[in-house]
C-alpha cells in the first residue's frame, strides 16, 4: 500500500468512514474529527511511517505540517518520510 492510500486509511478509520469515501479535497472537520481525532490521527500516523509530526495542537495551522485537507495531509507524511528516507 503506498503513503497516500495509508494515510487516507487512518483518516477514514479515524473518522469511522469507507476509504473510498474521502475525497482529496476533504476536510478533517468534513470528516467528523474534532482536535482530539486530530492528535489521534497524527499519533497513528507517525506510528505508521516512524516519523516526527511537527505539530502543535495549540495552534494546528501555524504549524509546518498542513492539515487542511485529506490531499494536504497525504502530501505532508509522503514528504517527511522522503526527508526520513534522505531524498
Amino acid at each position: 500500500m503506498d503513503i497516500r492510500n495509508r494515510v487516507v486509511a487512518i483518516l477514514a478509520e479515524q473518522a469511522l468512514l469507507d476509504p473510498a469515501d474521502l475525497r482529496e479535497e476533504m476536510t478533517l472537520a468534513d470528516l467528523g474529527i474534532d482536535s482530539l481525532g486530530v492528535v489521534e490521527t497524527l499519533f497513528a500516523i507517525e506510528e505508521a511511517f516512524d516519523v516526527s509530526v511537527p505539530f502543535n495542537a495549540n495552534e494546528p495551522l501555524k504549524g509546518d505540517f498542513d492539515i487542511s485537507s485529506v490531499g494536504a495531509i497525504a502530501a505532508a507524511v509522503e514528504r517527511l518520510v522522503a526527508e526520513k528516507q534522505g531524498r
